[in-house]
């Protein structure tokens, strides 16, 4: 990624809506955030567990309107809405396929262009704005999502054209990637614990709200366990992405240690997120699978994995 502002259109997401007198209340016993403070002026990082602490999902959601939008994997979002509805037959609530309602945009370093559009957002990750048919929302420091409805998206995105370069979707990865956020796809889907990608740490699990499904393992690991693993960002010199859920080796361990959970290219290499056993990470020695000669540089990420701090919120 160059430091050049730009936009990409995001089109590998769906978006879940959940409405209703009820979606609140619904919700809140489904998903790890805490949905009281979401509100027109904030959004948040969430997932979604089995009764074993394991995610299903991991999305963004605000709120517009009546219910509820939660972006995710379009791979996944169809069992997701399946699974729900199960449950939503018992309360008020309406869940829903609205991707092809909704266009969504990434921006990076592209704050003067909110300003050309009218828009006034907060420098406060998670920030959310609604203005004039868009919703604006904080993701990172540099990179910022923009929705509105899908008959104004060739309007908005004719509209940035003229005030940005458009950039593959690669930038916005590298982007997330730099801001130390990963997702839930169908190649990870049931295979890791909120902790082990770091969700406490950007705010997407609450520890006070209540009982949510498997709400019971993951404050267990964050109050009595000793969590081993997490996710760390790596730059790695090869000459294609690693696929998704690629695994990592290393020779303090006979079996992986981790698997990737996003990779994009970037100048002199690619670099990526990918769980890992802490133990293996201060070895040093991590590889991915098939390339032991090659192994991967640790980088930094923009936040602290500082458990303490975490169970406060």
């Amino acid at each position: 990624m160059t430091g050049c502002a730009s936009f990409t259109v995001l089109n590998h997401e769906g978006v879940l809506a959940v409405r209703g007198a009820d979606a609140k209340s619904f919700l809140q016993g489904q998903v790890t955030c805490n949905l009281a403070y979401i509100n027109d002026e904030r959004s948040s990082l969430g997932a979604r567990c089995t009764p074993k602490g394991r995610m299903l999902s991991s999305f963004r959601v605000l709120l517009e309107n009546d219910g509820y939008l939660l972006a995710m994997d379009s791979k996944i979002l169809i069992e997701q809405l399946t699974e729900l509805q199960k449950y939503a037959v018992f309360s008020k609530s309406k869940l829903t396929d609205e991707s092809a309602l909704w266009s969504r945009f990434g921006l990076f370093k592209a704050d003067d262009v909110l300003d050309t559009l009218g828009i006034e957002l907060p420098t406060e990750i998670n920030s959310t704005v609604h203005h004039n048919q868009m919703i604006a929302v904080r993701v990172s420091t540099d990179l910022v999502e923009l929705w509105c409805k899908s008959d104004e998206g060739p309007c908005l995105r004719k509209r940035l054209l003229n005030l940005l370069p458009q950039a593959p979707l690669n930038t916005w990865q590298l982007g997330l990637i730099r801001s130390g956020i990963g997702h839930v796809t169908l190649p990870v889907r049931e295979k890791l614990i909120p902790q082990m990608l770091n969700l406490p740490a950007l705010d997407a699990v609450s520890f006070k709200k209540g009982c949510y499904t498997g709400q019971e393992i993951v404050a267990r690991m964050q109050y009595l366990g000793k969590l081993k693993r997490h996710m760390y960002r790596f730059k790695w010199v090869g000459n294609e992405l690693p696929e998704i859920g690629a695994s990592l080796l290393s020779p303090v361990h006979s079996s992986a240690v981790g698997e990737v959970i996003n990779a994009a290219e970037t100048e002199g290499g690619i670099e990526l997120l990918a769980t890992a056993l802490d133990d293996a990470v201060n070895d040093g020695r991590i590889y991915l699978e098939g390339n032991e000669k090659n192994l991967l540089e640790l980088l930094d990420l923009p936040y602290k994995l500082d458990t303490e701090r975490e169970i406060l919120r």
